[in-house]
């Protein structure tokens, strides 16, 4: 049985109204606690933001929401349905990806029309490799999620289950790249089906192959699209707490704790104002909560290695082009040495691979009539790099802009009515260490049981959630988190 936080657990603070701490929040008033938030923006999401102007409606974090089940998990422990509360629209094709060559490909969920897809533009072979492929990463996600990703880890000991023996029989242990490479003979197919572990702040040459469960869940699972945007989803998970008793307190910074006998009595926020609680939830970036908050650094963390980052820039625009999906990613020439700039060289990418996304072409109403939103990511360094920003920002918008107008986006700087861009600098003010968004990189030594704990050493109510914690980055592993923390304050919640 995990560990639990000793003590009582009747009032429960939450710090950070992010999709993890809305999850928490959801769990934990199911099972009767009374539980308030408190949030330093005035709006719940925490980086899964919003960014309204001119008309346009722009998501600032996450924009590809995969694994659904989990939100509805989560409002289902409060007895609400998740079609009761958002409104989600399948994205088909899940992306469309353009390569150097001028060949183009699209991802779709469904296995047989994927392989239809492969055949055509490829050869049947690599058809009857993704099949495998297909078989091998169910295998993993079937493996994995209960006894790796959705569950407390106190040592790794707790591994030593049947599934991790299939694990390793199925080669979930070796590089992912090698792996990928056994049943994808297509350089184009490899990259489609190995660029997830950016994600997890690895190359694919690097990451180890249990993280193709990434690949499952978005490039066999599916991706969705929330009506309202991705920050409909964090909108939606507040609105049900709210409505069974949960108390949300914006525009409120936490600044510290105070501590009596190794137990957090209550936090101190930046007004003065003091709330009370038996247990608390810390949900900000993991280096963050303990410096800013609990007033310490374990040793451990500072020797944490961070993810890449990113430069996003949000657009709204008079132009708009008849050839792109809702998500498009634009491979370079290079692919290797993409990963070897950005996380060995810590260089910009000389051959850029980008993600746009077109979140109005699948709901209009987040841009004005006739009028197109993109959000554009283009991975960078995180801020370990020699790179001043301040300086850069504006050279780098223009190297940005000059590589969509060669990969297709004719006339795209000119059209541009509303831009918005966010820099590894801008991550880092919004409190993610070193500007990096998808948090502390999944290497070996940072995954699973090694990967930072959720509980607080030194503190015996104090629990975290988050991307920096067990089980890690992206969407479905945050909403996982909070169940995890809920988990260590009140036991297994079914």
């Amino acid at each position: 049985m995990p560990k639990k936080i000793k003590g009582p657990t009747d009032h429960v603070v939450i710090v950070g109204a992010g999709l993890a701490g809305l999850s928490a929040a959801l769990r934990l008033a199911g099972a009767g606690r009374k539980v308030t938030v408190l949030e330093k923006n005035s709006f719940p999401g925490g980086r899964n933001g919003i960014l309204k102007t001119r008309g346009y409606s722009f998501d600032t974090g996450p924009s590809v929401l995969t694994m659904p089940n989990l939100i509805a998990d989560a409002l289902s422990c409060v007895g609400e349905k998740l079609e009761d509360w958002l409104e989600l629209k399948p994205v088909s094709p899940l992306y469309r990806a353009f390569f150097a060559d001028g060949s183009q490909l699209d991802v779709h969920a469904d296995t047989k029309q994927m392989q239809a897809e492969i055949a055509e533009k490829i050869s049947p072979a690599e058809a009857k490799g993704y099949g495998e492929y297909v078989d091998f990463v169910t295998k993993l996600y079937k493996y994995e999620m209960n006894d790796f990703i959705d569950r407390n880890i106190d040592s790794p000991f707790n591994l030593l289950t049947p599934n991790l023996a299939k694990l390793i029989a199925i080669g979930g242990f070796r590089k992912l790249a090698p792996k990928v490479s056994q049943f994808l003979k297509d350089p184009r197919t490899q990259r489609v089906y190995s660029f997830q572990a950016m994600y997890a702040g690895v190359s694919p040459q690097q990451a180890l192959a249990i993280y193709a469960v990434i690949a499952y869940m978005d490039s066999v699972n599916g991706v969705f699209f929330p009506k309202g945007g991705m920050h409909a989803v964090p909108r939606a998970m507040a609105a049900a707490a709210e409505k069974h008793g949960v108390q949300f307190k914006y525009n409120t910074t936490v600044t510290s704790v105070r501590k009596e006998n190794g137990r957090v009595k209550s936090v101190i926020c930046e007004s003065g104002e003091e709330v009370i609680g038996d247990a608390f939830v810390l949900n900000p970036d993991l280096p963050v909560a303990w410096r800013d908050i609990l007033g310490k650094s374990p040793i451990s963390h500072k020797r944490l290695q961070y993810s890449p980052s990113c430069v996003t820039m949000l657009v709204g625009s008079s132009k708009s082009y008849s050839h792109l999906a809702h998500h498009n990613i634009h491979f370079g020439h290079s692919w290797d040495k993409v990963f070897t700039e950005l996380i060995d060289q810590k260089q910009l990418m000389s051959d850029p691979s980008l993600l746009v996304t077109i979140p109005s072409l699948d709901d209009p109403a987040l841009a004005p009539a006739g009028k197109t939103s993109y959000y554009i990511l283009f991975p960078t360094p995180n801020l370990t790099a020699d790179i001043d920003w301040r300086k850069m920002k504006t050279i780098y918008r223009d190297q940005m802009l000059k590589t969509l107008e060669q990969r297709g986006y004719k006339d795209f700087a000119e059209s541009i009515e509303v831009e918005h861009i966010t820099t590894p600098l801008d991550w880092q003010e919004q409190g993610m260490e070193q500007g990096a968004p998808f948090a502390s990189a999944h290497t070996f030594l940072q995954t699973g049981p090694f990967r930072p704990r959720n509980i607080a050493k030194g503190f015996e109510n104090v629990v975290f959630a988050g991307s920096g914690t067990q089980p890690g980055v992206g969407v479905p592993m945050v909403l996982i988190s909070g169940r995890l923390a809920a988990e260590r304050i009140v036991g297994p919640i079914a």
